[in-house]
């Protein structure tokens, strides 16, 4: 089968042994039932907080321990091209085959869910939880339909300060729900001077609770330096997790637009 990088990943055997290597995923394939499956996962695998407990942990999502991944003797290993490293991949490569995702979209988010319903052999489950995102888009899409674009700003990072850009998934989901991004014309996560690149005119900016673990101090002391603007601190892994949590991210969007 193909994985979202167009690579041929060779597999002859419904894999039952899985190492995951990115949050998001891990969720997503415990809600495919597949916790049965896994293996191995990294430390910020916290949904939901017992896979931690009952699951080897072989690292981060930017540096594992292979010779702990190789021990578990895995059929598979999930990865994505943005969270883990090219290095990284080149070296999995060598204990078992490597699926990539790689998410722009919620429709690429749709196809690997997808991909996994085939891959683990959960087509049904998948569908039902594809099926649960559509419905939620579609109900908020109808919500939203009406309301104006809010020129939004969404921060990632302190010291250096960085937004999320355009070309990613954050902002594929800012636009789902009419926050224009004001930094929608840079790339990916770029580094910003508060003081000069920032309008403030700004009507909302967001402090996401990652990866930078930003805190109610900061929007405090945001708020001081844009006294126009909401300034909220918003949870990251709504706006940026993809797979099963997306199903929840179009509720918590309403919340943020009805603050408005």
């Amino acid at each position: 089968m193909k994985d979202q990088l167009n690579r041929t990943i060779q597999i002859n055997y419904i894999p039952k042994r899985i190492v995951s290597l990115v949050p998001s995923q891990t969720e997503l394939l415990y809600d495919l039932g597949l916790e049965i499956s896994l293996v191995g996962i990294t430390k910020f695998c916290v949904h939901p907080q017992h896979l931690l407990s009952n699951i080897a942990i072989v690292g981060g999502t930017k540096q594992v321990h292979y010779h702990k991944i190789k021990a578990l003797n895995p059929d598979i290993i999930l990865c994505n091209k943005e969270e883990n490293t090219a290095e990284m991949i080149e070296e999995l490569e060598k204990i078992a085959p490597v699926h990539l995702s790689d998410i722009y979209t919620i429709d690429d988010c749709l196809e690997l869910i997808k991909m996994y319903g085939s891959l683990f052999s959960v087509e049904v489950k998948a569908e039902g939880i594809i099926t649960s995102i559509k419905n939620q888009q579609l109900e908020f899409q109808e919500f939203i339909k009406e309301q104006p674009k809010v020129k939004t700003a969404y921060f990632i990072w302190k010291n250096p300060w960085m937004v999320a850009a355009d070309n990613n998934f954050i902002n594929a989901l800012l636009r789902e729900a009419k926050f224009e991004n004001y930094f929608g014309d840079l790339d990916r996560y770029p580094e910003i001077d508060l003081e000069k690149d920032l309008d403030k005119d700004v009507e909302v900016v967001m402090l996401s609770t990652e990866p930078f673990p930003f805190k109610e101090e900061h929007v405090q002391a945001l708020k001081l330096k844009f006294p126009k603007a909401k300034v909220w601190l918003v949870d990251g892994e709504l706006f940026s997790w993809y797979g099963s949590r997306l199903a929840k991210s179009f509720k918590y969007f309403k919340t943020l637009r009805s603050k408005l």
